[in-house]
């Protein structure tokens, strides 16, 4: 096998274990120590920029009229929504709960929107992108109105209202969904040359994918090795995190199956936008809940990598 080829089968596991020995490997040497802040500057750069590149990519291969509910749509958004409320709820009747850390942690990552680079996963699953591009944009405004109008019943923030934290929410979101598909209809309509040529680079989406996990992930390890969280707690939220991360990919195929869509319904449910979660448990909750979006990037990109190596499995058994 050529080293290209073993890079391109094995990319996610690779990117994954870059992003935690280059960080380990970063603070142990004393002398990179002062150049910690410009590095921290320009990954909190690149990570949006390299989604917004993605997502501009994505559009770019799909019409506007692609861009239209599904039937599951309806399962996944009311599944989302009703155990983000239930789970407010409980808190709310039980407000001296212990483990409302752990609850306010499931709520983080059931209401999580779906990350823009499950475009990517699901294309090379043989998924529906269109159709997952659109639960995105469903999902979002789904979040936007959701997080602002439950979270003040269990963790109120001072001086955050509702339209507030709306505003946050969708100033977090426009400029990463709603831009990079604008951007990319009006290349396919006004410069259908470039269009073309856009079109020609199939895996140029996969590998700026598999830069941005090692971001992603490097900045993961950077959060949980910094993080004062007792060990009890800790465990505890990414236990939680990962039985958030079972029930939604499972259920996102099961509701998917009915629709003959359960590889997109699964990843639609169960990939998470884990820097908004972070971003959320900061903005939002108890601070410590945000711990909870990067075990979770943990787990589904583990379990993206066995998808993709069972994909790939499947098609040379076919040859």
């Amino acid at each position: 096998m050529s080293p290209i080829r073993f890079i391109k089968d094995w990319m996610l596991p690779l990117s994954m274990t870059s992003g935690v020995l280059i960080y380990l490997i970063y603070i142990n040497i004393p002398v990179l120590a002062p150049a910690g802040p410009y590095l921290h500057r320009t990954v909190t750069i690149l990570q949006p920029l390299l989604l917004f590149i993605m997502l501009f990519l994505t559009f770019c291969r799909i019409t506007p009229k692609d861009i239209r509910p599904r039937k599951w749509h309806r399962g996944l958004l009311l599944f989302q929504s009703s155990i983000f409320v239930g789970l407010a709820v409980l808190l709310r009747l039980l407000p001296d709960f212990h483990g409302s850390v752990l609850i306010e942690s499931a709520m983080l990552c059931i209401i999580c929107p779906t990350a823009t680079a499950a475009a990517v996963v699901t294309g090379r699953l043989g998924g529906d992108i269109s159709g997952l591009t659109a639960y995105i944009i469903l999902i979002n405004l789904t979040a936007a109105i959701l997080v602002p109008a439950f979270v003040p019943i269990v963790h109120p923030v001072e001086g955050i209202t509702f339209f507030t934290a709306f505003s946050m929410i969708m100033a977090k979101v426009f400029p990463l969904l709603i831009c990079p598909c604008l951007l990319a209809w009006i290349v396919r309509y006004l410069m259908p040359k470039l269009h073309r040529r856009i079109m020609r680079y199939d895996n140029l989406a996969f590998y700026i994918w598999g830069f941005s996990l090692m971001l992603a992930i490097l900045m993961t390890t950077r959060s949980i090795v910094h993080s004062t969280v007792p060990v009890i707690y800790m465990i505890g939220i990414a236990a939680v995190s990962l039985v958030c991360c079972v029930i939604q990919f499972w259920t996102g195929r099961k509701i998917g199956k009915l629709y003959g869509a359960h590889i997109t319904a699964g990843q639609s449910l169960g990939q998470k936008n884990t820097v908004f979660a972070i971003w959320m448990g900061y903005t939002f909750m108890t601070p410590v809940t945000s711990i909870a979006g990067g075990f979770y990037s943990i787990w589904h990109n583990a379990y993206n990598s066995w998808q993709l190596y069972r994909k790939r499995k499947e098609k040379q058994e076919s040859l």
